[in-house]
């Protein structure tokens, strides 16, 4: 659905030079990860992919996690949100690891640590700012589905950091405090302005949504249409 628009901003006379693709999503969802992959692909087959520019939204799908991590493992934690059995939990993310597997992905639930994802948002956040949101969104899901990292421990938070290129003291500088909280927050206040109820969730061109891990197909499609309507603009 379209974004809303605010008609008092000023309109800058300035073209932007690539068109945008937002996309909400949580370290901790299983499709968020699958859904980056299938847009990679989609991607990879668009001839214009030069001319995208990505910018990854933060979301919750559990802003009620505990710090530090829950005691609950991945199968415990689904059954007692969903109401279903421990059984019915382990074979959804059987299901799920599945879907995974199709796209290259080695998904460890057995190893998931069920955690709150703030401060890994606060950090992507951090990370965009340096140019690394989708390096950061990359190894987080990585170090959350197969590695089973704490991902609301500061120590491997910042190990995280260093690794895709951010700065050590500036990283213990975020850590340290409450920044970019507000940048979160505004990211998941404005996911619901949008009609984001779930993630991941991909807006075109601030006018064309794509909900889900929907398959490649659908990306390549809406790429294709978004970007017609955005450079006759440009």
């Amino acid at each position: 659905m379209p974004r809303p628009v605010d008609s008092t901003k000023n309109i800058s006379i300035n073209k932007p030079t690539k068109m945008k693709v937002e996309i909400w999503s949580d370290i901790m969802c299983p499709f968020c990860y699958i859904g980056k992959r299938h847009f990679e692909a989609a991607l990879a087959k668009f001839a214009d992919a030069e001319n995208i520019e990505l910018e990854w939204k933060s979301f919750q799908l559990d802003p009620t996690l505990p710090k530090p991590a829950s005691k609950l493992n991945t199968y415990e934690y689904l059954a007692q949100r969903k109401g279903m059995s421990t059984e019915q939990s382990k074979a959804m993310h059987r299901q799920v690891m599945q879907m995974a597997k199709d796209v290259g992905l080695d998904y460890n639930f057995d190893k998931a640590v069920v955690s709150n994802s703030f401060d890994a948002h606060r950090l992507i956040q951090f990370a965009k700012t340096k140019g690394l949101g989708d390096a950061a969104e990359e190894r987080f899901f990585k170090a959350y589905f197969i590695e089973g990292k704490d991902m609301c421990d500061a120590t491997i938070l910042l190990q995280l950091g260093k690794e895709i290129g951010l700065d050590e003291a500036e990283l213990k500088t975020v850590l340290g405090s409450d920044k970019f909280s507000d940048e979160v927050k505004r990211d998941i206040f404005e996911a619901t302005q949008v009609g984001a109820s779930g993630v991941p969730f991909f807006v075109f061109n601030n006018k064309y949504a794509v909900s889900g891990a929907q398959p490649i197909s659908v990306f390549l499609n809406t790429l294709e249409k978004s970007f017609g309507e955005w450079k006759k603009d440009n």
